[in-house]
């Protein structure tokens, strides 16, 4: 499964409105929900808020990857969205965040989002996709930036 199959341009923030982690996990899960991928928000807002006090998802770099799995969503759903600023996320690194991946999906999937959590930190690894999801503009070019990193790590 690629990144670029969970995201459409209608889970994609740029720029993001809220400064604090969990007004951020909120508007990420809104976009989900607007998008008709979560039929329960406050389930998958408890469930994500949940995990994140068991341990930041800030995972350095940049970047936090809040995730959840809870009834109130039917299949695996993504977000993504970029920061207007710096925002205190708790990182592992205490480096601020400006990259944020929503990842929700139902509690009975547990491999296929591993997997996508997975895909999506191998990815975040690399600096100059980070850079250039930094200086993507459009929801267009965020799917382009993924799509096109995706096309070269599949052909390895």
């Amino acid at each position: 499964m690629k990144l670029s199959d969970l995201l459409s341009e209608d889970v994609i923030k740029i720029p993001l409105e809220s400064t604090e982690k969990e007004k951020i996990i909120e508007e990420m899960i809104d976009l989900l929900a607007r998008a008709g991928k979560v039929n329960d928000r406050e389930k998958i807002l408890k469930a994500v808020l949940e995990r994140e006090r068991v341990m930041s998802t800030g995972v350095g770099d940049g970047v936090a990857i809040p995730h959840g799995k809870a009834e109130g969503v039917k299949d695996l759903a993504a977000s993504f969205g970029v920061t207007k600023q710096d925002v205190d996320f708790e990182s592992l690194d205490d480096k601020p965040v400006r990259l944020v991946f929503m990842l929700v999906g139902p509690p009975d999937i547990t491999g296929p989002h591993l997997k996508a959590l997975s895909r999506i930190s191998r990815l975040m690894h690399k600096p100059d996709l980070r850079a250039r999801l930094l200086e993507a503009k459009t929801p267009q070019e965020v799917l382009k930036v993924i799509g096109d990193e995706e096309a070269k790590f599949f052909e390895m």
